[in-house]
């Protein structure tokens, strides 16, 4: 295959890649984008930039992510969390609770 081709081949694959990802997470019940909900592994809630397919700011191991968490400030494990199984209570202290943005 020329190297022309094998471009074109490898964006189609990664493109089909992050959009997979995107849909088998809002069938999962997760809102992914600027404002998402994660929980650290302490158990901490706040809100962080989740793009399929893409870190800016953490290190990725598959669905988890290392990143710093601004409740804790230490490097944890974070993970989506359904924005449904939490209460108001839960979501607007996620809310106010933002890590780093990226300018």
């Amino acid at each position: 295959m020329r190297p022309k081709r094998r471009r074109i081949a490898l964006a189609i694959g990664l493109a089909l890649t992050a959009a997979e990802t995107f849909v088998v997470a809002r069938r999962r019940g997760h809102l992914l984008g600027a404002d998402t909900i994660v929980r650290c592994r302490d158990g901490h809630l706040f809100t962080t930039l989740w793009i399929p397919g893409a870190s800016l700011k953490a290190v990725r191991l598959g669905w988890w992510r290392v990143q710093r968490c601004p409740v804790g400030g230490n490097w944890t494990l974070v993970t989506p969390v359904q924005a449904s199984t939490l209460t108001a209570d839960e979501t607007e202290l996620a809310s106010q609770r933002r890590d780093l943005r990226i300018p």
